[in-house]
């Protein structure tokens, strides 16, 4: 402890994880006492000043897809919490430990509060299909604002399932009767927002396919506009996609090696940090190899070959999603008018349910896409003007995304992990 406790009494910053551990679960681990202990030790020996004072800024961190590549992520500091012996007796030698909980349950609660935390992927699950039912493909929003109307959601369905404690007089036992109502209408909600979930998980396809319908001849149009699209893009990729082989190579063989010491399934950040080194030290081998190879113009390969590699990459991302496009076209063909219409109807019965619960009990606003539009001022999948559109689209910096869920994959990401997890 002694290092953290001096860099802490020297002005500098320490960065702690307070979970202690990498894990993929639906709710944050209980945190470690650790950072409330170093906190106490340091006030402790600044005793003597007073107004020494120590901040703790509480970071949420929050995946949209924690395990698949180039998923968004959204980093919310929250204000500090500011310490001082004068302020905070109860934490100077000898404490009593209660007082040390105490200040890592408001940690936990200040970290809860800015992320995606539930007992089960089914609530989360649950209120990410709200939240887009609420705020659909189009709303200009930003990623926090996005995150904080998903939480709500949560919240709502979190509360409406916990244990309620009945009081014996009147007036209270009616105010029960009346949240038990509530509590079930919700739950209620909850169960119907799955079934549809579920059905979007059997087809395959996205809630904005079932909002915004398209005729068969358009459906047919655009699937054929999406595959040569796709096709072109994947060809002028694949020079460039030539040199990323052996880094592709390298970082499967290092993953799958890595897999068989142990289950997987909670170790995600450690695959990352295996692709990622793998990845790195062989796009180096490939860089350098290139520049061997090519010698004679090696001042022009040197720079030439990180903007091929960079540019075929981009082009993979616009090839791979125009691909996801037609296969989710495909299967609106498949799932034909009759499956359509019946989904239809649940999503308009949903869609009733949802923004009564977001007006009436969360207190979100009644028009989403003009309130956003208006605060947040980010775009989610809509621009302003075909130019701006193509502009953003054909960007060499980032591929702009319909939507906080776009992955680089062959096929549009519907579902969240089951509750084993």
């Amino acid at each position: 402890m002694e290092p953290p406790i001096q860099a802490l009494e020297s002005g500098d910053a320490v960065c702690l994880f307070p979970e202690g551990m990498s894990r993929y679960h639906p709710t944050i681990a209980p945190l470690k006492t650790g950072v409330a202990r170093i906190v106490s030790d340091v006030l402790t020996r600044n005793r003597e000043n007073p107004d020494f004072e120590v901040s703790l800024l509480t970071c949420s961190i929050t995946y949209m897809h924690r395990q698949h590549f180039r998923s968004d992520v959204l980093v919310t500091f929250h204000p500090p919490i500011k310490v001082t012996p004068r302020r905070n007796p109860e934490l100077l030698a000898p404490v009593n430990f209660n007082d040390i909980r105490s200040l890592t349950a408001k940690m936990h609660h200040e970290i809860s509060s800015g992320t995606l935390s539930a007992p089960s992927w089914r609530l989360i699950r649950n209120a990410k299909l709200a939240a887009r039912i609420y705020a659909p493909l189009g709303t200009e929003m930003s990623l926090g604002d996005y995150v904080r109307v998903v939480i709500s959601f949560q919240e709502a369905f979190k509360l409406a399932e916990a244990p309620h404690i009945e009081s014996s007089s009147d007036g209270e036992a009616n105010l029960s009767d009346s949240g038990e109502a509530l509590d079930a209408r919700i739950i209620s909600l909850g169960s119907s927002l799955k079934h549809y979930q579920d059905e979007l998980v059997r087809w395959g396809v996205k809630d904005d396919r079932i909002r915004r319908p398209l005729r068969r001849r358009v459906i047919i149009y655009r699937m054929s506009v999406r595959l040569l699209w796709s096709i072109f893009l994947f060809s002028i990729s694949f020079p460039g996609l030539f040199l990323w082989l052996p880094v592709f190579i390298t970082t499967f063989i290092a993953v799958r090696e890595f897999k068989r010491t142990g289950p997987i399934w909670d170790t995600w950040d450690e695959i990352a940090q295996y692709k990622l080194v793998y990845g790195l030290i062989s796009g180096i081998c490939v860089w350098a190899g290139a520049v061997l190879l090519t010698f004679p113009i090696a001042p022009i390969s040197a720079v030439a070959v990180p903007i091929i590699m960079w540019t075929s990459l981009r082009w993979l991302e616009d090839a791979v999603s125009a691909f996801r496009a037609f296969a989710a076209l495909a299967r609106l063909l498949w799932m034909g008018r009759a499956r359509m219409l019946k989904l239809q109807v649940e999503r308009s019965d949903l869609h009733g349910g949802v923004m009564d619960l977001a007006i009436n009990t969360i207190g979100l606003p009644a028009d989403p896409e003009k309130f956003f539009a208006e605060t947040g001022r980010k775009e989610k999948g809509r621009v302003r003007g075909k130019w701006a559109s193509s502009a953003k689209y054909f960007s060499l910096r980032r591929r702009r995304k319909r939507d906080w869920n776009e992955t680089l994959r062959l096929y549009d990401k519907v579902d969240y992990p089951d509750d084993p997890y």
